[in-house]
């Protein structure tokens, strides 16, 4: 039977950052070792799959010898009509028997077995889903979705293909070989095991060094298929920008490029797969050919009967067949422990933002908020916030303005500990937000951003999602506070309507009506606007900014704003320009000192553009 597995499975370059160090090669026994932690905890099941696979490949050599007991019965003196049915119809039935038991004992050790690869999978995949939400933001805004996505495929699949190829295939057939090769030493003369040790060496030895010359051009193919996977990705979650470019026949023309090299790349890999399959089945047709003759010549000369042939050519073909597909084993197997690699790379790939050890959770009294001269750069090369310092007392409401590029979000991705300070410290309450478990400081904090993104699920789920576990009339009032009920309930499904992939179903003023209403549901002690109204018609921003108002009152707000309109109420207002406070104090006070901010509010209420 020929070998047509084909390659799968990439070590992708898309999911590391550009400027991450490469780790270390590990050796394919590290990445067994690493696996079998996993597996330990369903030690007695790998205990008994293994018995019932004993006792299958047992059951399975002695159908050879009862063969050839067959075949001997058969050499009948005329007229004996008693051993006619006595002899040949009791080998029958145990042959029969153990053409069962074999079939039985190996659904017997799939079935225990099942359970112990099904946990691994599923504790894997979850540690890793777990881990890339630990990671920062910094590494999420630097991956490829497509490639990643396509490399935790990879790697979940990995751990069902290495241990069903292992305990299915290589265990199986060393077990057979070994019973076999014993039998024909004992039973004949060694020549026979000596003639089947030396195909089997043979045939190994050609498979791992052809394999292991092939292993180029597999990386290099799965590689190519990654690219090709990230760009359809990227160009699919990009459908409008696509189409306000008409840039349809570029996306074209960029991933058929893509898939031209990876057909290169599997006619490389086809050939050299031809060359691999050619050598095996002449080393297996070289040896057959041998005990073949070896046991013709033994008949012959009548060292050995006609079932002595039958068997040991039985022996052969139940020898050879799953020999045949060693080649296509240990490519999956190799192939398996660079997938798992790969996502226990992503597994070691370690926080830059991680809990202390023995962080507390924490404590909320009044919410108040502390930047104490923060320094912050995304890139070392280039510096964003500046010494920046100020108090948001519990209750009270602050705003930050200015241009873009000036640092303002930045204070918001701060607080919320997306990122760690360069220099300073950030306080809540007087606990220093490092101190403290990530899990409980972002309980404390709700933010409506200015780019609002959705689930592709229903209205209601992206609701509760501020609050899951919320009723629904809950979610419903969350959505009147938002002022976003009346045109749910005018949706034919209501609130099951489906939003699409990243809320895209949705106005750019609905999604963000969405995210107040997500954030009102959820009712932290700290509350961030980032551009909250930002999509919204001026209606419906007064309606929902007087809402606003009653919701953060006796809250902790922090709002983020282009337009000044939305904060002059605020407690106190900063302006930022290049990362340093150059002006703060109250909305009155700001306009009577003529500064940044009072030509800031005279070009809006001109109708221009913020400064």
């Amino acid at each position: 039977m020929r070998n047509r597995s084909q390659a799968r499975a990439a070590p992708s370059s898309t999911v590391a950052a550009a400027d991450a160090p490469q780790p270390a090669a590990r050796s394919d026994w590290a990445t067994i070792g690493k696996l079998l932690p996993y597996l330990w905890r369903y030690r007695w099941r790998v205990g008994l799959a293994l018995g019932f696979m004993l006792a299958a490949k047992l059951a399975n050599v002695g159908v050879p010898v009862l063969l050839k007991h067959l075949v001997d019965s058969l050499s009948i003196k005329p007229g004996d009509a008693q051993a006619l049915l006595v002899v040949p119809l009791g080998v029958l039935l145990a042959y029969g028997a153990l053409r069962f038991s074999s079939s039985l004992f190996t659904e017997l050790r799939e079935l225990i077995f099942a359970k112990a690869t099904e946990g691994t999978a599923r504790s894997i995949s979850l540690q890793v889903f777990r881990h890339l939400h630990d990671l920062s933001l910094r590494f999420h805004l630097e991956r490829q979705t497509g490639g990643m996505t396509r490399d935790i495929e990879r790697g979940t699949r990995a751990v069902h293909s290495l241990i069903s190829y292992s305990l299915y295939s290589i265990v199986p057939t060393l077990i057979e070989v070994t019973l076999v090769l014993g039998l024909l030493a004992y039973k004949f003369d060694a020549m026979f095991a000596w003639i089947t040790l030396g195909a089997l060496a043979l045939y190994i030895g050609f498979t791992i060094t052809v394999t292991e010359w092939r292993t180029k051009f597999r990386r290099q193919l799965n590689e190519l298929d990654s690219v090709a996977h990230s760009k359809a990705i990227d160009a699919l979650l990009n459908y409008e920008t696509v189409k306000y470019f008409n840039n349809e026949d570029f996306e074209a023309r960029r991933y058929d490029e893509s898939l031209e090299k990876l057909r290169r790349a599997q006619l490389k890999s086809q050939s050299t797969l031809s060359l691999l399959n050619s050598g095996q089945q002449l080393i297996i047709a070289c040896a057959l050919v041998g005990m073949l003759w070896r046991a013709t010549e033994g008949v012959a000369s009548g060292q050995m009967s006609l079932g002595d042939l039958v068997m040991i050519n039985a022996f052969m073909i139940q020898l050879y067949i799953p020999l045949n597909f060693l080649g296509v084993i240990y490519r999956e197997i190799k192939q398996s422990l660079t997938d798992l690699d790969k996502m226990f790379t992503l597994l070691e790939r370690e926080r830059e933002v991680a809990d202390a050890p023995g962080a507390a959770a924490l404590k909320v009294s009044g919410a108040s908020v502390r930047f104490d001269a923060v320094d912050f750069s995304y890139d070392p090369a280039r510096r964003i916030l500046h010494q920046v310092s100020f108090e948001i007392p519990a209750g009270r409401k602050l705003a930050v303005v200015g241009p873009s590029g000036s640092g303002k979000s930045t204070l918001a991705r701060l607080l919320y500990r997306f990122y760690d300070v360069d220099a300073g410290r950030i306080s809540i309450d007087g606990q220093e937000l490092r101190s403290v478990t990530q899990g409980s400081l972002r309980r404390a904090i709700g933010i409506v951003p200015q780019d609002t993104v959705l689930f592709n699920d229903t209205i209601a789920y992206n609701i509760a999602y501020g609050r899951p576990g919320a009723s629904r009339e809950e979610i419903e009032a969350a959505a009147r506070a938002a002022h976003i009920h009346d045109f749910i309930v005018a949706q034919p499904k209501g609130y099951d309507t489906m939003v699409g992939e990243r809320g895209l179903k949705l106005s750019g003023g609905e999604k963000q009506r969405v995210a107040i209403a997500r954030t009102l549901l959820k009712d932290p002690p700290i509350l961030i606007f980032d551009e909250a109204t930002s999509a919204l018609d001026s209606r419906n921003e007064r309606a929902i900014q007087a809402e606003l108002e009653a919701v953060g009152r006796n809250k902790t707000v922090l709002v983020i704003a282009h337009r000044l309109s939305t904060i002059v109420d605020a407690h106190e207002i900063l302006v930022l320009e290049q990362g340093r406070v150059i002006e703060r104090g109250r909305h009155e006070d700001l306009l009577a000192r003529g500064g940044r901010y009072a030509q800031m509010w005279q070009l809006q209420q001109a109708g221009g553009a913020p400064a």
